[in-house]
């Protein structure tokens, strides 16, 4: 959530970024209208109160002395009236104000290369070289049905579309993936392991920001007030919810595996096949508490842990620094790993990695000291996939195909597959 001091102070930096990623500003104008109404009203009350205090008194010695107070009394029936009156606009402008802020996104960076979509995100660099295949290479769909590692027609009878069922060694590939990203990021990068619940309430996902604005992209429980988690970052990062951190702890480094649930609103015909665009998946994710001067150092240490995976993985990705126009709404600065895809002939999407700054902790009241007695300010948070599981699977039957039907395990693997180095009918 953007700081109310920051839109009234700066209005013209705040509709400038807001304009940055394509945000209609009349919001804007609607805050900074109720704002002005809200400050008349709360000068007007706390003139009133200070009149009523100074009254008071003035009643108190009259009747003390035996003088009349009928006037003073009579006026100070008109005050309290019209304070009420006030003390009730002045809540409902604040409540106002809150539910039009908290729709507004995170501003960019000011370094933030423009683009009005993602056709201007910017490719920072390579890493390995797509294979040459011999052959015909085939989508990874095809791979696993033929296998029998992937099972998506029974998904779809048991559950729906966009739905798998992980078979035989299918299954062991998700335990395999999911185990080593766990003991990379937790042995060797320094995240404490988390496994939250794959439930939240609805305070969560306004803390993280899903709430209000993306409701239709989440799967709700009918009849309470629970979410299935659209990613770990919601758990995680509003484990802190409402609690100061003693600041010499910073930064805290989570990992965590969780299921998570998309609806995928308004993605008809993107992707439909393949493990690419589910409403379940599976993911380990990154989530970084940090001191506001160090978040955008921790970004590039966050993306480097993320990276490590793919490239023990032996799998091609590219780096894309994300545009104003397709950053999203609660980041500040966002980079995008894309695993190349053989049988697609591109790159795709397997990880997202953002600095949201103090957007989520604002919401979230999530704060630190650096000094005991010293005044509590606001964390920085930070998140990113540390990979998506189904995707990297889908990456590994791609890419490590052979002509025969069969799959390389990549060696990274094998300890977690029994030592297995091929995978065949």
């Amino acid at each position: 959530m953007l700081d109310l001091r920051l839109i009234r102070q700066q209005p013209e930096l705040v509709r400038e970024g807001l304009r940055k990623k394509n945000v209609d500003t009349s919001a804007l104008d609607a805050i900074l209208e109720m704002d002005s109404h809200w400050r008349a009203a709360l000068q007007e009350v706390e003139s009133l109160k200070a009149r009523r205090n100074q009254v008071s008194e003035e009643i108190g010695k009259r009747k003390r002395s035996g003088a009349d107070a009928s006037e003073l009394i009579e006026e100070m029936g008109a005050v309290s009236s019209r304070i009420k009156e006030l003390d009730q606009a002045v809540k409902g402008y604040e409540t106002e104000i809150e539910g039009l802020i908290i729709g507004l996104p995170n501003l960019p960076a000011p370094d933030v290369p423009y683009g009005e979509d993602e056709s201007g995100n910017r490719e920072v660099r390579r890493h390995g070289e797509p294979r040459e295949f011999g052959f015909e290479p085939k989508a990874h769909w095809d791979i696993g049905t033929a296998l029998d590692l992937l099972d998506f027609e029974r998904a779809g009878k048991v559950t729906g579309s966009r739905f798998t069922v992980f078979r035989n060694d299918g299954a062991r590939l998700v335990r395999a993936l999911t185990n080593f990203m766990l003991d990379l990021h937790i042995g060797k990068h320094g995240y404490t392991e988390i496994l939250p619940p794959f439930l939240v309430n609805s305070a969560s996902m306004t803390g993280t920001g899903q709430l209000p604005k993306f409701a239709e992209d989440a799967f709700s429980v009918k009849d309470h007030d629970l979410w299935l988690v659209p990613t770990a970052e919601v758990p995680v990062t509003n484990l802190y919810r409402d609690e100061i951190l003693d600041g010499h702890v910073l930064p805290i480094k989570h990992a965590a595996y969780t299921a998570c649930f998309r609806s995928e609103a308004g993605s008809a015909g993107r992707d439909t096949r393949g493990l690419i665009r589910q409403h379940q998946f599976d993911k380990v994710e990154l989530v970084w508490f940090t001191l506001p001067e160090d978040s955008e150092d921790a970004l590039y240490r966050l993306m480097a842990d993320a990276e490590a995976v793919l490239q023990r993985l032996g799998l091609p990705y590219r780096v894309l620094e994300i545009c104003t126009g397709d950053l999203g709404f609660a980041a500040t600065r966002k980079f995008d790993l894309e695993v190349w895809m053989p049988s697609y002939g591109r790159y795709v999407e397997i990880s997202s990695c953002s600095n949201f700054g103090d957007f989520q902790a604002r919401r979230a009241g999530l704060k630190f000291r650096r000094e005991q007695g010293a005044k509590a300010e606001l964390v920085h948070t930070l998140n990113g996939s540390g990979l998506a599981v189904g995707r990297t699977l889908a990456a590994l039957l791609e890419n490590y195909q052979n002509e025969d039907g069969s799959v390389t395990i990549p060696e990274t693997l094998r300890p977690y597959m029994g030592g297995r180095e091929i995978l065949s009918i």
